[in-house]
């Protein structure tokens, strides 16, 4: 097993075959943001156990604020993956050392901007969302112990992405193992012990969020070639390799905004329902999320492999890693789906002992968590474009179709119909008319791509 995983380690984009390459590049992607959302996950379980359904529909209430935030760092962050992979294909390693430096001081900067911006307005966001009053303070709570862990959270994501774009999914994942044990040892100490109720849970949380940075940080200090990080140049920002980050990484970045602005909408038609109906959609989200990470880990692989590639200018490999990610992805996630189906109120039960939460909870799985598969083709379409550094289109499609539909169907459809069911029907019609006009742009940047190409060559 050790020499297994050494092998693959370091993977070799460029050259070889691809099935077994996006497979084992995805699988400890995708456990690693599994074990990211297990911290989430921890949090609701603990205090739907030992605490009361209303602690655990607060923790529920904010992850749509938290998607929100986490969505533009690790949106950012890709890219810094993008640039940094171009660079490496490209072999030009001074320029992508100054790309990790640049990445670097982005990570601290809008880590410390959002931890400042979210803890003065803590009690605008929880009245924007319509917090029913006996869940509001303890919402508040775990939103401001949250948000003093967002400097982690943003460099942990940068870090992470650094080591993807040299093929090293491993370390990422090894950094969330030993954080996720953290997480959960202190939440049981926290609760059962200290009495610390959902404070002491989200400042678990938030210390599990540093050491996995801090584990990150001593890798990449550490790393040799062009990854590793200059402590004297660590906060020096190269305007060149800004931009391209942020030209890349920003639209990716509210593309991921986008289904969390729209989720929060969903959210608080979700809380006018009442407090059952929240604790139900937390706890069933909770199992979605945890398949979406694998969904999103093959859109991350078609990303990274694609930017190495292009780099290369390897036009016709690029091709072949979005037709190989889409199709390994789709196997996989449909398999997951079907067993997590199966055997979804065994899970439900894990964060919840009330009957009437989990037959709430039975609406959401079915209409949520079974379509699930499809949107592999969104994050592989949208990953791929962003690997040639088309990330705005895939930003303004999602726009446009996404976040537009959820608003007029809240608004017209749900509001004439004010039912948990009803509202659930919103997610996979949204990703079904997304997806369609995601395949038209896809095709038109490939074919402008090739042409571009076959005129260089």
């Amino acid at each position: 097993m050790h020499s297994f995983i050494e092998k693959y380690r370091k993977i070799d984009m460029l050259e070889g075959s691809l099935w077994d390459k996006i497979l084992v590049f995805s699988i400890p992607l995708a456990l690693t943001s599994f074990l990211q959302q297990l911290f989430n996950t921890a949090d609701v379980v603990t205090l739907g156990h030992y605490v009361n359904d209303n602690a655990m529909a607060a923790v529920g209430n904010n992850v749509p604020v938290i998607g929100f935030i986490v969505s533009l760092f690790v949106g950012l962050s890709i890219g810094a993956n993008v640039v940094v992979a171009r660079y490496l294909g490209m072999k030009d390693e001074e320029n992508a050392k100054d790309a990790v430096n640049t990445s670097f001081s982005v990570a601290i900067i809008i880590g410390i901007f959002f931890c400042i911006l979210g803890e003065i307005f803590v009690p605008q966001i929880t009245e924007l969302m319509d917090v029913p009053s006996e869940v509001k303070p303890e919402s508040i709570n775990y939103l401001r112990a949250y948000f003093m862990g967002l400097p982690f959270i943003s460099i942990y994501n940068f870090e992470a992405a650094l080591l993807r774009s040299n093929g090293d999914t491993h370390t990422p994942l090894f950094a969330l193992i030993y954080a996720s044990i953290l997480n959960i040892a202190g939440n049981l100490i926290c609760v059962l012990v200290l009495h610390m109720g959902i404070g002491g849970v989200a400042f678990c949380t938030s210390l599990a969020n540093a050491l996995s940075a801090l584990y990150l940080f001593k890798k990449i200090l550490n790393a040799p070639g062009a990854i590793s990080l200059d402590l004297r140049n660590m906060m020096k920002l190269n305007s060149r390799k800004l931009r391209a980050i942020v030209s890349i990484g920003l639209p990716t970045g509210i593309q991921g905004v986008v289904f969390s602005v729209s989720n929060l909408v969903i959210q608080s038609s979700i809380n006018s329902l009442g407090a059952d109906a929240m604790a139900a959609s937390a706890a069933a989200f909770t199992i979605e999320i945890n398949i979406y990470c694998f969904i999103s880990a093959f859109g991350l692989a078609a990303t990274t492999f694609i930017g190495q590639n292009f780099g290369a200018q390897n036009i016709r490999r690029c091709v072949e890693i979005a037709k190989i990610s889409s199709l390994i992805g789709l196997i996989v996630t449909t398999f997951i789906t079907i067993v997590a189906y199966i055997f979804a109120e065994q899970l439900l039960s894990i964060y919840t002992v009330s009957e009437v939460v989990i037959s709430i909870a039975m609406i959401r799985i079915f209409y949520v968590l079974l379509p699930q598969p499809i949107n592999i083709l969104l994050e592989v379409l949208s990953g791929s474009m962003r690997g040639y550094g088309f990330s705005l289109p895939p930003t303004i499609i999602t726009l446009l179709t996404i976040c537009s539909c959820r608003l007029i169907y809240v608004f017209t459809v749900f509001e004439k119909f004010p039912r948990f069911d009803v509202l659930m029907m919103v997610y996979p019609l949204s990703w079904v008319i997304c997806i369609a006009f995601l395949i038209v742009m896809y095709i038109y940047k490939i074919r402008m791509v090739e042409k571009e190409y076959s005129r260089n060559k």
